[in-house]
């Protein structure tokens, strides 16, 4: 019993969602995990707003099921509300969200590490690590304790030397009424491993019995529900609506009077915030045009009055908070729960780590969250869920998962946090995959069950349902290339209330190529059709294959011509700085970042594509130094 001598396979530091992901991962593999975090009661906390996708982010929701992750399973089974947003637009920025029963994700959550046999909880805080020739071999928490580990995966979240801000007072916290992680980082800065500042922050939670609803307007969720998880049997839940207010002049004010107060105004944060998801604050002094800014009230959970006011995060001073939040329409009589605030933290550029999420710099010791300068419950579950396949393959030496760009958003989220040298929270958006289309959350599954299941984190009964998915879609797409539609009085009587009309034969997949119509419309137009009963998760990704065929195969085109930079290998060791014709700064970019291929090169700010062309001569000649 080798946890009596606190001897373990792997160490996870933080049981936030990527923490959680990386020990299930781990766990289910067959490793012996030990799960350190500041505070059990807070396992898969969602700190700030209590919701689940939203665009790209859903995607990311679907690929971590696909590979054997939880989130999706978690969140089907606390939802408050379901709902696909842009679901007139597009297939690649359709997005699904849910509205998360906060208290209820965090139990589900505990619930499924504390029922695998292989995973170890500890309340403490990790202050050292241990490293031996250059591999890490334990840590040591607060009380001097040392625990031995052959891996360990760093997520502390906002918790790493953490500091909170409520106007100009400050104090030592990663949280809301959780202490900070004090001293991790100089064991960080002994290993030669650098760490920088960031910064974010949550709104105030109202007490709803203090909310007038009725000078809001309501925001539903959809009647026909869709889930993230590809698992079946999904619960069907009561569902919850949110509320839409918005700010006004007097709103507008009283920020204005009191931007002396502000910490972000006056100096005392220096790390960057979130680009996306701004402080009201910095919203009125950006968009000083604006008349006014939507906020969103949305449930906490159902054992709670808490709600959570989305779209109003500050670190103005309490007090003035109160006033702000009362001018808004239907918070006239808030009583505000909890304020709002800032947190600073330390977080560890991603360009010191590999694909694998591990350090380049220490072997076995692999980062995933915001600690490497991300934001989101989402991005942080996709980067845990592969440190942990990866931490797991380290031990084995086996090859490490390293998802490509083409292949899911959870690759393009990797290749940008590590080759692009970002210095702001990283949030994923539609807009920085070139692949989007090819990248839907409705084939998140085709796209990635397979690696699941050679990982060894998808079960027999899911591939299988998986496969049997797959069937259906390419007969029923093969089917609608062979259906005829034959035009006659009733058949143009339906497509008339669609705009349309046929004088000819045509294909039902030629005629559901049209933007008008939909597979539902070719069920009113064919019996058969309508009576197959197909389900609609191999209908609506049917219709998408026939609707965007051209465009998705010219994506493809556009990956095969990626493909072909991604063939050119640069060798480990290179001297940048002994090629001529690239300029200084360009060397001094490869260096650091010691891309791997001459695609990922590319992607590197500033090198130039007269660089790539150079380094490919070189490379071909094999004339590149060591």
């Amino acid at each position: 019993m080798d946890y009596l001598r606190n001897k373990f396979d792997i160490i996870v530091v933080g049981a936030g969602h990527a923490g959680c992901e990386a020990t299930l991962a781990c766990a289910k593999l067959g490793m012996k995990v030990l799960l350190c975090t500041l505070n059990l009661d807070n396992i898969a906390l969602q700190p700030c707003n209590p919701a689940v996708g939203g665009p790209a982010k859903s995607t990311l929701v679907r690929e971590i099921d696909a590979l054997g992750g939880v989130m999706g399973e978690v969140t089907d089974a606390t939802y408050l509300q379901m709902k696909v947003l842009n679901s007139s637009k597009g297939p690649a920025v359709r997005a699904l969200r849910a509205q998360s029963d906060k208290a209820e994700y965090s139990r589900y959550m505990r619930n499924l590490l504390e029922s695998n046999e292989n995973i170890y909880l500890k309340q403490c805080c990790i202050t050292d690590l241990l490293v031996e020739n250059g591999e890490i071999c334990g840590a040591v928490d607060e009380f001097g304790i040392e625990y031995s580990a052959k891996a360990i995966i760093l997520t502390t979240g906002t918790s790493l030397e953490g500091k909170i801000f409520v106007g100009l007072r400050s104090y030592s916290a990663g949280r809301l009424g959780e202490a900070a992680a004090i001293g991790l980082s100089d064991s960080l800065h002994k290993l030669g491993i650098e760490t920088q500042k960031l910064k974010t922050g949550t709104p105030a939670r109202v007490d709803k019995r203090t909310i007038d609803y009725s000078k809001m307007t309501i925001q539903p969720g959809d009647e026909e529900l869709s889930f993230f998880s590809f698992k079946p049997d999904r619960p069907i839940r009561k569902t919850y609506p949110c509320y839409l207010t918005k700010t006004n002049e007097l709103t507008h004010k009283i920020i204005k009077e009191n931007l002396d107060k502000s910490p972000m105004y006056q100096g005392l944060i220096h790390g960057v915030g979130p680009r996306y998801c701004p402080s009201i604050e910095d919203k009125i002094v950006r968009f000083a045009s604006n008349p006014s800014h939507h906020i969103f009230i949305e449930p906490e959970g159902l054992g709670t009055y808490e709600t959570y006011i989305q779209g109003f995060s500050t670190s103005l001073p309490a007090d003035v908070q109160v006033k702000m939040i009362r001018t808004l329409p239907g918070l006239e009589n808030a009583h505000i729960i909890k304020p709002a605030y800032a947190v600073e933290y330390d977080y560890v550029p991603a360009v010191q780590t590999t694909h694998s999420l591990m350090s380049k710099k220490i072997k076995g010791m692999f980062f995933a969250g915001q600690i490497n300068g991300t934001s989101g419950y989402e991005e942080a579950a996709a980067q845990g869920l592969v440190a942990g396949i990866n931490a797991f393959n380290y031990i084995n030496r086996s090859e490490m998962l390293e998802l490509s760009r083409s292949s899911s958003y959870t690759g393009t989220l990797i290749d940008d946090l590590v080759t692009k040298d970002i210095h702001e929270p990283y949030r994923m958006l539609t807009s920085r995959s070139e692949y989007r289309l090819l990248l839907r959350q409705d084939n998140a599954d085709e796209r990635l069950t397979a690696i699941g299941r050679k990982i060894g984190l998808i079960d027999d009964a899911q591939f299988e349902r998986f496969e049997i998915k797959q069937r259906l879609i390419a007969q029923e797409k093969s089917r609608l290339d062979g259906l005829r539609i034959v035009p006659d009085e009733k058949i143009n009587e339906v497509l008339a209330k669609y705009e349309e009309h046929l004088d000819r034969t045509i294909r039902a997949s030629e005629l559901l190529k049209r933007p008008k119509i939909s597979y539902k419309v070719i069920r009113e137009l064919d019996e058969e059709t309508k009576n197959l009963n197909i389900p609609k998760e191999v209908y609506e990704q049917v219709e998408v294959i026939v609707k965007y065929d051209g465009y998705i195969k010219r994506q493809q085109e556009q990956v095969n011509q990626e493909g072909k930079l991604e063939k050119f290998k640069i060798p480990e060791n290179i001297d940048y700085f002994t090629i001529e014709h690239i300029s200084t700064e360009t060397k001094e970019k490869l260096s650091k970042i010691k891309p791997k291929d001459l695609a990922q090169a590319s992607r590197i700010g500033g090198v130039k594509p007269a660089d790539i062309s150079i380094l490919m001569v070189m490379i071909d000649k094999n004339r590149i130094k060591k």
